[in-house]
């Protein structure tokens, strides 16, 4: 199997911008999506790019960045939020699948962040698992409370504040992640999903 030459994570990161563009403008190219890409992966996977994004319907992440089969890695979880799995799963693209760009993603209008403002106005009142969801993310909708504005200033702001916790997480849980951002062959970049629009807007 010849998979083309790895990319730098700049030139990573450009693939991901570009492949954007082609979705939020209609005009995607929907590349490596035919039978001979399927049967071509069987021998391995070479994905040029990691993605932690949102669980939500919304925001397949292959399709909002124009994508096909083998070229993503991607984790999904309702935030998104960092467990033991998604920390193994990342240091696991970066350590074995040597994916030059890990891609955090939230997008707008999440629903686990707004269920956490409603939980902190006391409007809500989560149970089982999904509590300890919200309670993940419980801390820094309260920053984005005590900064004011309107209930969605407050909402965007929290989906923004989030995803820079997690690429903060990514670094200090993950000694492998650190390292390899430190020595350059690993970049992390944060965006958020603009849901009309179709955009990833990168922080």
């Amino acid at each position: 199997m010849e998979f083309p030459l790895r990319p730098t994570p700049d030139e990573a990161y450009a693939l991901m911008v570009a492949g954007n563009a082609r979705f939020a403008a209609g005009t995607p190219a929907r590349p490596n999506q035919d039978d001979a890409r399927r049967v071509q992966l069987v021998a391995g996977q070479e994905p040029f790019a990691a993605v932690l994004g949102c669980s939500d319907s919304r925001v397949p992440a292959e399709i909002v960045f124009d994508q096909g089969l083998g070229d993503l890695f991607v984790c999904r979880t309702a935030g998104p939020i960092i467990d033991f799995a998604v920390l193994g799963s990342i240091e696991f693209a970066i350590t074995q699948l040597h994916v030059p760009l890990v891609v955090v993603m939230g997008h707008e209008q999440c629903g686990a962040l707004k269920a956490a403002a409603e939980t902190a106005s006391g409007t809500l009142d989560p149970s089982g698992s999904v509590r300890d969801l919200v309670e993940r993310v419980l801390p820094i909708t309260l920053q984005a409370q005590r900064e004011g504005g309107t209930k969605d200033e407050q909402l965007n702001r929290a989906i923004g504040y989030n995803v820079t916790r997690v690429i903060n997480l990514l670094i200090e849980r993950s000694p492998a992640i650190a390292d390899a951002v430190a020595d350059g062959s690993v970049k992390l970049v944060g965006a958020v999903y603009e849901l009309e629009g179709g955009r990833a807007r990168f922080l």
